[in-house]
């Protein structure tokens, strides 16, 4: 094992936080081998990943052994996703928390996608999900995660907090699983603890201010803030929550949890708001903090916005479109540039509303864009659960003949089936692929595509 070299004052620094045992922390780190977890998709059942279920999320899994994911066709399709254990706690707070009427909700720092398409797990078709991240570089892999999934209710937009403000009151539940010193994954990134130091908790803590109190206002009344951090430092996490319910309306709320899991309960020093801290020698997962407030605070002046304006579309291309889509008339189709577009229609108005608000880069499902009689269907559609399998041809892939589609390698076509055609793997959508008399047009992304080679398979 590798022997970690904590940053100077780090291990200091815990020696009063709640259930902090130094010794067996630091032999954690030191002795113990890192665990690997998924968490499957609902909407795409898949019988292909067993394991020890994680205990507080039903999909979630722990892997005996880490595979090569990139390898792995069904990770390509969205049959799961990577995720570290501890984080799935997000899974089970919306469980307790959310009603059963339709909400919408925020993911604020929300790339690379992972809290994003837990939240996703956690809806109906009525809900609503933004996952806004900040930084454009970070933008594509959040929408790439989220087309994965396959769902249509879902929006990405690329904004600063502050620009939520003039949303007053949109969101009933608000994830913030905000930027911090990142104490918490020093096991699984050792690297980390270069970035480590006191100074830079202090930096992380204003910035989490600063970030809360942007969003605040577009929080609805008696609506959710769930904030977790992957830090240790109590600077970032209880005093966040003191300073939350001291500066705004908010009241703690308390989650039921099982002693069993390893999870440490805490309270806040001045305002006794309830958190939970995950320790790698205790939990099955590394390190985080997670808390929930509720809003009492009166919303008024509620935003609006009216667009009357009906998009004037071609009649018989709609008509083409739709042909793709399983249960049409579920869903609002419109275009931006020469792409069609769908998203469920209980939320046209939303997406008019932030549209006229905020930078969106993806928004619902992209269905393709038209050229003569035929619709060259896009990637987005052959991954979503909305793309109608009886329309289209599918061509289903051996391993190898999937891997070799993924790298956009040429595959040998013996049928005599013509035109598009899902590619499949075990069921799963893989992507699109146009077949022709004497060849096939391997339409995979390019930008998505594996760039290296499988491994040697084993004699």
């Amino acid at each position: 094992m590798q022997t970690h070299q904590f940053p100077t004052h780090f291990i200091e620094s815990l020696a009063q936080e709640p259930g902090f045992d130094r010794d067996s922390f630091i032999d954690t780190h030191q002795n113990s081998a890192l665990l690997t977890s998924i968490r499957t998709n609902p909407f795409k059942k898949t019988t292909h990943k067993t394991g020890e279920q994680v205990p507080w999320c039903a999909e979630g899994l722990y892997l005996d052994t880490r595979p090569s994911f990139t390898f792995d066709p069904l990770f390509h399709a969205g049959s799961y996703y990577v995720q570290e254990a501890s984080s799935m706690f997000i899974a089970y707070i919306l469980k307790y928390i959310k009603a059963d009427e339709a909400v919408k909700i925020l993911d604020l720092c929300a790339a690379p996608g992972g809290k994003s398409t837990l939240i996703n797990s956690a809806m109906t078709a009525d809900d609503l999900l933004v996952a806004n991240e900040i930084i454009k570089t970070r933008v594509p892999v959040l929408a790439d995660n989220l087309s994965r999934w396959g769902t249509a209710n879902t929006i990405v937009t690329n904004n600063d907090p502050k620009d939520f403000a003039r949303l007053h009151g949109f969101f009933d539940i608000i994830l913030v699983d905000a930027p911090c010193s990142g104490s918490g994954m020093f096991r699984k990134d050792p690297a980390a603890m270069d970035e480590w130091s006191e100074a830079n908790v202090k930096l992380c803590h204003q910035r989490q201010e600063r970030i809360l109190t942007d969003i605040y206002p577009t929080l609805a009344e008696d609506g959710y803030l769930i904030y977790s951090t992957c830090s240790y430092s109590h600077q970032e996490n209880e005093d966040i929550l003191d300073w939350l319910c001291d500066e705004f309306e908010l009241e703690t709320v308390r989650i039921p949890i099982d002693s069993d899991w390893g999870i440490v309960e805490t309270e806040s020093p001045l305002k006794k708001a309830w958190g939970y801290r995950f320790y790698p020698d205790k939990v099955k997962g590394e390190g985080l903090f997670a808390s929930v407030l509720r809003k009492r605070e009166s919303t008024d002046n509620l935003v609006s916005f009216k667009n009357n304006r009906n998009q004037k579309v071609d009649i018989t291309g709609l008509e083409m479109v739709k042909a793709y889509v399983n249960q049409p008339a579920s869903y609002y189709f419109f275009k931006v540039n020469d792409d069609w577009l769908a998203i469920n229609n209980q939320h046209k108005e939303s997406l008019n509303l932030l549209q006229h608000h905020l930078y969106i880069k993806k928004s619902g499902v992209r269905i393709g864009k038209l050229a003569g009689n035929d619709l060259i269907p896009d990637h987005e559609l052959a991954l979503s659960i909305m793309v109608n399998k009886e329309a289209v041809l599918q061509t289903e892939l051996t391993y190898d003949e999937a891997i070799a589609y993924l790298r956009r390698d040429n595959i040998s076509n013996n049928t005599t089936n013509k035109g598009w055609s899902l590619m499949t793997f075990e069921g799963q959508a893989l992507g699109w692929a146009k077949l022709l008399p004497n060849r096939m047009n391997n339409y995979y992304p390019k930008e998505l595509r594996i760039m290296t080679s499988p491994p040697p398979k084993q004699a």
